[in-house]
């Protein structure tokens, strides 16, 4: 099982809003595609499937991988998961 984050970048790159998660089986791109076709079309410009069960550890992978490096906010509007921050 694996999850589906869909979220948005801020125009300035300053934050990532995570605002969709979705359990998906594993490399199923056609769930990734029908999860993500009509968030883009809502206006989602990023989306990335995590290799873990909860909502809570994609979030964190998610600032780990996207976030941390470029000094940039995670605002989870999905469950509220505040990230660990170093």
């Amino acid at each position: 099982m694996s999850t589906l984050l869909i979220g948005r970048w801020s125009t300035d790159n300053a934050t990532l809003s995570i605002t969709a998660s979705h359990q998906i089986d594993d490399e199923d791109q056609a769930a990734v595609d029908a999860l993500t076709k009509p968030a883009f079309t809502n206006g989602a410009n990023w989306a990335c499937t995590f290799p873990v069960d909860t909502h809570r550890h994609a979030v964190q992978r998610a600032y780990e991988e996207f976030a941390r490096d470029d000094d940039a906010c995670l605002d989870d509007t999905v469950e509220h998961v505040e990230p660990v921050t170093p």
